[in-house]
């Protein structure tokens, strides 16, 4: 993923983050991670207009950590979060394979 940073110099608790050829799936999904953390105090997405290939995710933080700080614990546990569910959906796959004898 590519983002610009958009925000305060005097600000790092405050930002808003640019990510270029995204749409609502990856804006809400990011949305939920991200404010599962308890140092954000907000976090919200939009999309600019339809016929931009653009979103637009603002955080706001508490004065614990910066803006940059949750956005790259909120990628990082996506990432895990799309890992483990690929992972258990292809055991499944497997489990199911096997007890029909589809090979």
């Amino acid at each position: 993923i590519k983002y610009t940073e958009k925000g305060s110099v005097t600000d790092p608790q405050s930002m808003t983050f640019s990510i270029s050829g995204e749409e609502h799936t990856l804006g809400n999904a990011l949305r939920y991670i991200i404010i599962q953390n308890p140092e954000v105090e907000y976090c919200g997405y939009s999309i600019p207009h339809p016929s931009e290939d653009k979103l637009n995710i603002r955080i706001q933080t508490t004065e614990n950590t910066t803006a940059i700080d949750a956005m790259r614990k909120g990628l990082e546990d996506l990432k895990s979060l799309c890992a483990k569910i690929s992972e258990t959906f292809y055991k499944a796959n497997r489990d199911f394979d096997e007890k029909n004898n589809i090979s």
